[in-house]
């Protein structure tokens, strides 16, 4: 039975050799397929039942070795929504069992991918070239808090963005020790002070606290400017809000002076007459000789503020410990660092986006970028021994185990994986395998000679 075994051998490992050539075409004919997962072959010999003293080579058979585990070259991309993992991970996503009235009905299958090419669609669905839709967990756009813990098929609506009043304002800077206001006279000590007697209404702490229509010139006379924002109130509407420092008592005047500064915002800049043009925010800040503010003033908070007619609530300036300073300025003027404000007009979604920690990025008509989603790596105990389906996607089995969500590596947005074929390795493969094949028929070749050449004798 030797030569017939041999024969049968031969053919067992053509057969071999041809399940090799498929995986080795398949690697090629997808090595620019966006995160395809090579197979590689492996081959498993088979010995034949025999005594310890006629022990054979035996046959040979292939099986197909996943390279799940490996990754490729992960390339920048132009499109915002594109992505890549870079470590461990899958992407979870769902494919449509069906279409009713053009959306999508899902067929409740979770599948995993490395395929991170995925475009918002007419349906503000995130979908992949090879057709499947992301999941994730929705944001909380007021908190930025996950909201909830199991991944779901993501939808962007075109819904606003409700508009956000202004509730704070971080406001940081440094007065300039001698204010070069319109009135001041370096030769007149107290010239560059505001003086209480030129106003017809008393603006200081002390007094009204409010700068009438009729006194708006000689307060901007006497007065520096002090920066000013875009708040929002309630509905979105947009008002400048603007700030001015007064100086209202110095040190340099002697003993039982103090450096003494007020802060006003404008209320209405057409006022006349004894309408309130400006309001003092009614706080005075007091600085030492070191140019620091003593006591510190955290914050003021601006009771039912009303500006050019819309109201504002009562929103709060904040300061900080060392947020103001006088410190001395050839400007003359006031020197703001810093001045910002938490509110926002309502406004559409335009684009999406992917950082870098994984979340979706809305990016509104009205400038604001908000976290709409968080995008949930899944893992497995026995990756290699996944599922596959078409468009490089993957189900889970048993011996792959279930998905672990909280354990991948980190997405890269703006990027793509490719895919981890090697090409030169390929054609390496190539070569072997068709060798391999070639001395498989030859020993067909040699068997059948022997055989003839059995018949010959039997003749």
């Amino acid at each position: 039975m030797g030569i017939f075994g041999a024969l049968t051998t031969s053919v067992a490992g053509l057969r071999a050799q041809s399940y090799a050539l498929e995986n080795i075409s398949g690697n090629i004919a997808n090595s620019q397929t966006t995160a395809f997962k090579r197979i590689d072959t492996s081959f498993e010999d088979l010995i034949p039942e025999t005594g310890n003293t006629a022990q054979l080579a035996g046959s040979v058979t292939a099986n197909s070795r996943e390279t799940n585990t490996v990754q490729g070259d992960v390339q920048a991309a132009s499109v915002a929504t594109y992505m890549a993992i870079n470590g461990d991970g899958f992407f979870a996503v769902q494919k449509p069992g069906s279409f009713s009235d053009n959306q999508p009905v899902f067929d409740g299958v979770d599948r995993y991918t490395r395929r991170g090419d995925f475009t918002l669609d007419k349906n503000g669905y995130l979908v992949n070239g090879a057709g499947y839709y992301l999941e994730g967990i929705p944001i909380d756009p007021t908190t930025g808090n996950v909201a909830g813990s199991v991944p779901q098929v993501l939808k962007f609506g075109n819904d606003f963005l409700p508009a956000q009043p202004t509730t704070a304002v971080t406001y940081r800077a440094n007065l300039a020790s001698y204010p070069l206001t319109t009135k001041h006279d370096t030769s007149v000590p107290g010239s560059e002070l505001l003086n209480v007697s030129d106003f017809t209404s008393d603006p200081t702490v002390a007094g009204t606290g409010t700068v009438v229509g009729s006194d708006l010139q000689t307060f901007l006379n006497e007065s520096v400017s002090g920066g000013a924002v875009t708040a929002y109130d309630i509905s979105g509407s947009p008002v400048s809000l603007q700030f001015r420092w007064a100086k209202t008592d110095s040190s340099t005047l002697g003993a039982g002076h103090t450096d003494t500064w007020n802060m006003f915002y404008q209320v209405d800049p057409n006022a006349t007459g004894t309408a309130t043009a400006w309001q003092n925010v009614g706080t005075n800040f007091t600085f030492s000789a070191n140019g620091q503010m003593s006591p510190t003033v955290a914050s003021v908070t601006l009771t039912n503020a009303t500006v050019s007619g819309v109201s504002l609530g009562s929103p709060t300036i904040n300061f900080g410990s060392g947020g103001i300073t006088q410190f001395s300025d050839a400007n003359g003027n006031v020197q703001v660092n810093q001045i910002q404000q938490d509110g926002f007009p309502a406004g559409s979604l335009q684009t999406v986006s992917i950082s870098d920690n994984g979340r979706v990025v809305g990016n509104y008509s009205n400038g604001r970028n908000i976290d709409l989603a968080q995008i949930t790596l899944a893992t497995f105990n026995g990756t290699n021994f996944l599922k596959r389906d078409d468009g490089g996607a993957f189900e889970a089995t048993d011996e792959s185990g279930p998905a672990l969500f909280g354990k991948g590596g980190t997405i890269v947005g703006s990027s793509l994986e490719g895919s981890n074929t090697d090409i030169a390795d390929e054609f390496t493969k190539l070569i072997v395998t068709q060798q391999a094949y070639s001395a498989n028929t030859k020993v067909i070749t040699t068997s059948n000679q022997m055989v003839q050449d059995l018949l010959n004798v039997l003749r």
